[in-house]
Order: C-alpha cells, then structure tokens, then sequence
C-alpha cells in the first residue's frame, strides 16, 4: 500500500512540475512576444541577463531566510555550465539572424537526437525501439506545424551547431550535477545564476547592439514597458526553476519531448490572441501528429526497458527545494 501512494505522491510531483514548467514558458513567451513586438524592447540577451539577476536575488534571500541549504559545486564545474548555457543563449539569437526561421526551428528540433547521442554516450542509456519511433513522431508533428521557408548558409549552419550543441550539454549538466553532487534545483541555481546573470549582463548589450543596430541604454522606458520587463523577469524565475526541476526528475531528452507540447501551446494561444494567419490543415495535422508522439512516448518510456541505464555509478539527487528531484530510476519516466 505504500508503494503506492509512494508511486501515485510521484505521479502527482511529476505532473505539477511539468505543469509548473509548460505554464511558465508559455507566459514568459507570451510575455516577451507583447515585450518586443509591441513595445520594441528587442534585446534578448540583456533581457535573459537581467532575469538571471532576478533569479539570483531571490535565491540570496531565500538562503538567508534558511529555505536553501548551503551546498558545495566545484568552480570548475560552474565554469563549464556557464559557458555551456551562454553558449547556448548567444547561439540561439545569431542562428535566428543568420538563418531562416525554418532552419531555426529544424535547428531547434535536432536537440532531441543530440540529447539522446549524449545520454547513449555519457550515461549509456538505451532506447527501445517504441521510444525511438515515438521521437520519431514528435519531431515529425513538430516540423509540420513549425517549419516553413528553409534556407542556409555556412555562418548560420555554424552558429545552429554551435547553439544546438552548447543546449544540449546545459541541459544534460542540469541533470548529471543534480545526480553528482546531491543537489537540489534551488541550489544549483543558487550556485550559477549570479555567474550567468554577470557574463551576460556584462556582455549582452554589446550582442544586443551587433544583432539589431540598437543600444539598450537608449531604449525609450515607459512606464508600460518597465512593467513588463518586470513582469518577464518574475515569470522567468519560475521558468528557470522549473526547468531544472523537470530535467532534475526526468532526463534532458524527456524534457525536449515532452516539452515541444509547449510549442503546440504558444502557436495555439498565438492564434487566439495574435490572430489566425497561418492557421491552416498541415498545421492543426502537424499538432495532433505532435500530441499522438508525446503520449506514446510517455508510454513506451516508462515501460520495462523503454529507456533504461545500464551502468549507473553517481549517487542520486536528493532536492533540497519544494519539489524534490526524485530517486526513482531512468526506467520510470
């Protein structure tokens, strides 16, 4: 009886997790759309600078109100994450200036097989032949309703592999330091967000500058837009914690499958809310092939053998934060 509520008090960490993620990244997307195409603040990166320094403020306070437990994450391996994740960011918004938005968005879609390269690799994972469709299906669904006008050129192919890579080490590293080092999301925000927040608040505006010919420093504030670059801040808190806590608890290939299902939510309240250009038949085909992918992969994961670890020598993550990454093994995703 109590493996089962032990099994059924997962299910339910598990599903507020993924809720806590999906409604965050819609809103800051939403948010940040409203923010760039309405109010013309289009400076991405010290935009991301300034919602690691609110990341950062509210892990200082909750530390010093005892909520966070000192932990201990070599320099090293902050470097290494740092680097990862800016690499990552920077990467992103210059593969969107060089390339078209449909290779973005094959670029975006090729971080699955990556991630899975680095798990079958570094962690010796193995898939069943069901999860390896199912991907299959995601990425195929995905692509439909996503990608359009596809064209390339060899700066834009190195800034996408670049982007492509650097995303899937960060959120590989999520999951391998939270196993490694016994740490909770909270933590391990605590210890690389003040980093992040200083490399690119120090370096954005000059990227901002190189990517769109304008300085944030002469940006025109209102009143309006302060309140929603305020508001994009608060809501990334809960963004970067929940991704953290989903990759935490699943795995980084889990996250980018399960994850997409935010894609087919933004183009569906984009619709609502920006209108119904581009709303057609492939389209509403590509999200139901999309959702039909995210359930048989949910199902042939967390089936004996659907994806499981072969050798398994780091310790397992105990969260110190509200929602605690879980013991459970890969087996049962």
């Amino acid at each position: 009886m109590s493996s089962v509520s032990k099994g059924d008090r997962k299910a339910s960490i598990d599903a507020a997790s993924w809720l806590f993620n999906v409604v965050t990244s819609v809103g800051i997307i939403l948010v940040n759309k409203a923010l760039m195409a309405t109010y013309g603040f289009s400076f991405a990166t010290t935009l991301t600078g300034l919602h690691f320094a609110t990341t950062t403020l509210l892990t200082l306070i909750l530390k010093s109100l005892g909520y966070i437990q000192t932990s201990h994450l070599p320099l090293s391996d902050i470097i290494k994450f740092v680097l990862f994740a800016n690499f990552s960011i920077v990467g992103m918004n210059v593969s969107l200036m060089w390339n078209s938005v449909g290779f973005y968005q094959i670029a975006k879609l090729s971080m699955i097989p990556v991630s899975c390269f680095l798990e079958v690799v570094l962690d010796n994972v193995r898939y069943s032949r069901d999860t390896k469709l199912s991907i299959v299906l995601v990425l195929l669904g995905v692509a439909v309703c996503t990608v359009t006008d596809v064209s390339v050129n060899a700066k834009g192919f190195i800034a996408a592999v670049i982007a492509v890579w650097s995303t899937a080490l960060q959120q590989y590293y999520v999951h391998f330091l939270q196993r490694k080092y016994s740490i909770g999301s909270f933590n391990l925000l605590g210890h690389t967000a003040p980093a992040q927040a200083a490399s690119l608040l120090l370096v954005g505006p000059f990227m901002d500058y190189w990517l769109t010919g304008k300085r944030v420093d002469a940006y025109g504030y209102g009143l309006t837009s302060t309140l929603f670059i305020i508001l994009s801040c608060t809501i990334a808190v809960g963004t970067n914690l929940s991704q953290f806590i989903c990759i935490g608890r699943f795995t980084a290939v889990t996250f980018q499958v399960l994850g997409h299902m935010k894609t087919i939510l933004v183009l569906i309240l984009g619709f609502i809310f920006f209108g119904k250009e581009g709303l057609n038949l492939h389209v509403v085909l590509g999200m139901i092939i999309a959702i039909a992918g995210m359930v048989w992969y949910g199902s042939a994961s967390s089936k004996p053998g659907g994806k499981e670890r072969r050798s398994f020598s780091l310790p397992k993550t105990q969260d110190y934060s509200s929602l605690p990454v879980s013991s459970e093994p890969d087996t049962k995703e």
